[in-house]
């Protein structure tokens, strides 16, 4: 008891600003029995999704439809009622409730009976998806509009006779007020917004694929999501926050990919000045390497746009080897002056010589380029990179998102057991964490990991001076090509030499000791140790490397302790990875990992109620079914249970006084 009373003696301060939320033993009382209850529910269920990379119709069907787990709990409970293509429409009008209501309500058919009999139905599957929630926390989750009509329906069965009368008359009610329309859209929202605890985006959210900004518009409207920051995410934010050399990389595989969209479409990216120098600078250039990447599914161009789209890739292409010479003798502390690109060129005999050895060239046509100091821009291209410079900056959607990655993102996280990372943590050869130097001082594991992501943080922050925002800014181009990065761990980035060169020798990009050193258990035991993750079923989820499903690649590895989640959900890795996209589910019974096949369009998973066809593989089951309590939720809701016993034990002995009246 005594210690109990000292403990107590040394909480007063927390205990007396906790009793202004609980003033009196009652309060107090009512909160512990309420926190004990949440231990004891099943554990949420969490998503985990790597390498997006702009896929938006791919990204957002699968949190419409929760990764399958909605049909799952559609077919559950009305399997044996309803019909293939019933079920089907059914829960494409889950996923799609706006544009499935259009559809029907321009058939002109009587819908009274549709939408009776599709409120009980969408009511029932409401109540089953919500089953592990507190009322309260689905409360929070309900519309306004509808909050109490919705709740008293989900905890009253109409199957109890004396409720039946009462139950059928809100239905009918809703449908004579012309509310079932919105009613039904509401539910539909709801079972979508709760079927996924927990969404965990492990990295480039950006690039590639045509949507990365309604990617973000969408997450911008959830509450329930983290990022750990990828290359590509880190590159965009570098090209936010002003970073030459990641603006020019930023444009250049838009237009390798003809994502123009997201630029001027999304982010308001003037283009005409890239487009105009290119033209000029490029008239009699085929530009042939230059042609933009499109997959069979894409529409393709016109042959005067797919060329003009050739001639602005290699404008800036040029445009970029000069930028990142700059920054390499500007920060020669990074140690990337090894060989550079433009200055190998032997421009006389159209050859690249390095080390004496010399290379055959696929483009010889450099008007910008001048053979004394390669690297200089020309003043037309100084006035592009300014007026580039300036679109990125002022584009306010673009950086309304790159706060929303700064706010929910960071470069790490530690989340039940599970260590979150896109990439890499740099390592030695013997699978030790290796110093890296960050701002003139060394550090390796978790503490390089949260200064990189400090670093990258206040690039952002005005009340910091503007030499150290500068050199912060500067640091997202190392981060996206450094050989010590986090976020990229190979020897260099060899973008020239795809380009140029023929011989496929000069491609190679040796990987870092993680890639080659991942596999093996100890390895990762060791890397869980140094970042404090604990617990029998710990494991470490990283994305940014495709798994290559089509020959026979396991993306488990390291006997379990190690999840790689990159299945490419872009279009331009299906090839590689034989597949679209992996989801990894982490509910209250273990992990579940979804592989997607590709899917086909949000208009025709619409009108004819086409889903992304998914196969799931268990990969780890836990021995008994997890609840919140088990959870680093439960941890903290038991810490406040702890204090919450200390405030009653404090009333009860006359410690603090009680404010019956507060």
């Amino acid at each position: 008891m005594l210690d109990y009373e000292s403990k107590i003696e040394s909480d007063m301060r927390l205990l007396h600003i906790l009793s202004q939320s609980f003033p009196d033993s009652e309060s107090a009382s009512t909160e512990i029995i309420n926190l004990e209850a949440i231990l004891n529910l099943p554990k949420g269920t969490e998503h985990f999704v790597a390498d997006i990379h702009g896929e938006h119709e791919a990204f957002l069907h699968i949190l419409r439809n929760a990764s399958g787990n909605i049909k799952r709990k559609v077919r559950e409970l009305y399997g044996d009622t309803m019909r293939g293509h019933e079920l089907r429409e059914f829960c494409t009008l889950i996923y799609y409730p706006e544009k499935r209501l259009e559809m029907m309500e321009d058939s002109d058919e009587p819908l009274d009976d549709f939408y009776s009999r599709t409120l009980f139905q969408l009511i029932e599957v409401c109540r089953s998806v919500c089953s592990k929630y507190t009322r309260s926390k689905v409360r929070k989750s309900l519309p306004s509009q509808f909050a109490y009509i919705i709740e008293e329906m989900m905890h009253e069965s109409p199957i109890d006779d004396d409720k039946d009368a009462y139950f059928r008359r809100i239905i009918e009610t809703i449908i004579q007020t012309g509310q079932a329309r919105n009613f039904i859209v509401a539910i539909c929202n709801v079972i979508q917004k709760l079927s996924i605890d927990q969404l965990h985006i492990l990295g480039d959210i950006f690039d590639r694929g045509p949507g990365a900004h309604i990617i973000m518009d969408y997450l911008l409207t959830r509450d329930n999501f983290d990022i750990q920051w990828g290359n590509h995410d880190a590159l965009w934010m570098g090209a936010a926050a002003g970073c030459d050399p990641c603006i020019a990389t930023v444009l250049r595989l838009s237009l390798r990919y003809c994502n123009i969209a997201t630029l001027e479409e999304g982010y308001g990216i003037n283009l005409l000045p890239l487009a105009t120098f290119a033209m000029e600078t490029y008239t009699d250039d085929p530009c042939t390497r230059f042609e933009p990447h499109i997959s069979e599914a894409d529409k393709r161009p016109d042959k005067k746009s797919l060329r003009l789209i050739a001639q602005m890739h290699k404008a800036i292409s040029i445009i970029q080897f000069k930028l990142e010479a700059g920054m390499r003798q500007k920060h020669p502390e990074w140690g990337m002056q090894g060989p550079g690109t433009l200055e190998h060129i032997d421009f006389g005999r159209g050859v690249y010589v390095l080390d004496g050895k010399e290379y055959e060239m696929l483009d010889t046509h450099f008007p910008t380029v001048s053979p004394q100091d390669p690297y200089r821009l020309t003043k037309a291209e100084e006035e592009l990179v300014r007026k580039l410079h300036h679109s990125f900056r002022i584009s306010e959607k673009l950086q309304k998102h790159v706060r929303c990655l700064l706010s929910h993102g960071c470069m790490y996280s530690v989340v039940n057991g599970n260590l979150l990372f896109h990439a890499s943590i740099p390592l030695n050869a013997d699978g030790s964490l290796k110093e890296v130097m960050l701002e003139g001082k060394p550090y390796r594991g978790r503490e390089l990991m949260h200064r990189t992501g400090m670093l990258m943080r206040s690039a952002f922050q005005s009340d910091i001076p503007r030499e150290e925002r500068q050199r912060a800014t500067d640091y997202f181009w190392y981060l996206w090509c450094g050989p010590d990065s986090p976020l990229f761990d190979k020897s260099r980035m060899t973008t020239f030499e795809r380009y140029f060169l023929s011989d496929k020798s000069t491609y190679k990009e040796e990987k870092g000791f993680y890639y080659q050193l991942r596999e093996n258990p100890e390895v990762c035991d060791a890397i869980l140790d140094a970042f404090g993750v604990k617990g029998e079923y710990r494991h470490i989820i990283n994305g940014h490397v495709p798994v290559h499903v089509a020959q026979g690649e396991n993306p488990i590895k390291a006997g379990g302790r190690l999840m790689v989640i990159d299945g490419g959900f872009a279009k331009a890795y299906h090839d590689t990875t034989g597949i679209a996209g992996y989801t990894l589910v982490y509910h209250s019974r273990g992990f579940q990992l979804i592989q997607h096949e590709p899917f086909t369009s949000t208009k025709q998973a619409i009108q004819n109620g086409t889903d992304i066809k998914s196969s799931t593989q268990i990969v780890e089951l836990t021995g008994h079914r997890m609840r919140v309590c088990d959870t680093d939720k439960g941890t903290q809701l038991k810490e406040q249970i702890a204090e919450l016993r200390e405030l009653l034990y404090a009333y009860r002995h006359g410690i603090i006084k009680e404010n019956k009246a507060g």
